[in-house]
């Protein structure tokens, strides 16, 4: 793991988020991206070295619309920055973790990704995430 890559947080609405964290944060969003295959929109805001990824579920069956049902907006997950993601996979499944995908999928703001099972991490839901080079 080389660092903490964002930290992403579930709400309801990122049309009444986003100036909440722009004042909160003191920067504007940089980035807002859909992501089909998870029914999600991100929002990304950059203070530092530090990301922050706000979450917006495209679909009422979507898992972030279920996790805001469930708990309601707030933090949903920590992502970490790995160099190469397939062999962190591998690396903490012989450590005994629970992989929620068997392959890297492509996730939001240019990077593969993989999470892994809350139940073996204390109930915190973490990604992995390696940034995709870009062919030159």
């Amino acid at each position: 793991m080389l660092k903490v890559e964002h930290i992403g947080i579930a709400v309801q609405s990122l049309a009444e988020s986003l100036p909440l964290f722009e004042k909160l944060l003191n920067t504007p969003c940089y980035k807002i991206e859909e992501v089909e295959s998870e029914q999600v929109r991100t929002a990304f805001f950059a203070t530092g070295v530090n990301k922050i990824e706000l979450l917006e579920s495209t679909s009422p069956e979507g898992v972030i619309a279920r996790y805001l049902a469930k708990r309601g907006e707030g933090i949903h997950h920590i992502a970490f920055e790995v160099q190469d993601i397939e062999s962190e996979m591998k690396r903490l499944a012989g450590e005994g973790f629970e992989l929620l995908q068997e392959k890297p999928k492509r996730g939001a703001d240019n990077k593969l990704v993989c999470f892994l099972h809350p139940k073996g991490t204390k109930n915190v839901l973490v990604e992995l995430c390696q940034e995709v080079e870009v062919n030159k």
